[in-house]
């Protein structure tokens, strides 16, 4: 899968073998560690980006993509597939390298994304846990059309600490009036 993001400066596509470099260089920051899920490793090694790799390539429907320049991966999108009453409901994670932070090339991998998502797998729903210390990723959802639905107190441990999420989805009723949905 290759999809263009806004001028074509970056793109989403599937991991690639060669990527296991641009992986290690960017993923291995605690900056970025601490605002993902646990299996995320820290420091990320060799070995953890073969892994992922492997696991990424033998997904099926694949769901795990890089962000990229036409150069090297700069970082990460994909999605959890949940299933039985849950079957249509997407819940969507992302990370950039640092030095890509502000840019706004994750609100703009989140909206082509998401479009993609819900196209392809036909959901009525993605949705995202942020933790509350993660400001920024609050910001990116809101700019990509995510409403915030609520705030989970307690909801996650991450580093023996407990700490509040907050949820935001978007709904594919809600992309109804937009441009690049319907065009």
């Amino acid at each position: 899968m290759r999809l263009p993001i806004g001028n074509g400066d970056y793109v989403i596509r599937s991991y690639e073998s060669g990527d296991v470099a641009a992986l290690m260089k960017y993923a291995n920051n605690e900056a970025i560690a601490r605002q993902l899920l646990d299996h995320f490793p820290h420091p990320y090694t060799e070995e953890a980006a073969h892994e992922w790799l492997r696991a990424a390539q033998e997904q099926d429907p694949e769901v795990s993509f890089a962000i990229a320049t036409p150069d090297e991966l700069i970082g990460g999108i994909g999605l959890l597939l949940r299933d039985d009453v849950f079957r249509r409901t997407g819940e969507v994670g992302y990370w950039l390298g640092e030095p890509f932070w502000r840019r706004g090339i994750a609100t703009l991998a989140l909206q082509v994304f998401t479009r993609w998502a819900f196209r392809k797998l036909d959901f009525a729903r993605i949705q995202a846990h942020v933790y509350e210390i993660n400001p920024g990723s609050c910001r990116v959802l809101e700019k990509a059309g995510f409403t915030l639905e609520g705030r989970l107190r307690n909801g996650a441990t991450k580093n023996g600490q407990l700490m509040d999420l907050y949820l935001y989805a978007l709904l594919a009723d809600e992309l109804e009036g937009d441009e690049e949905w319907n065009g």
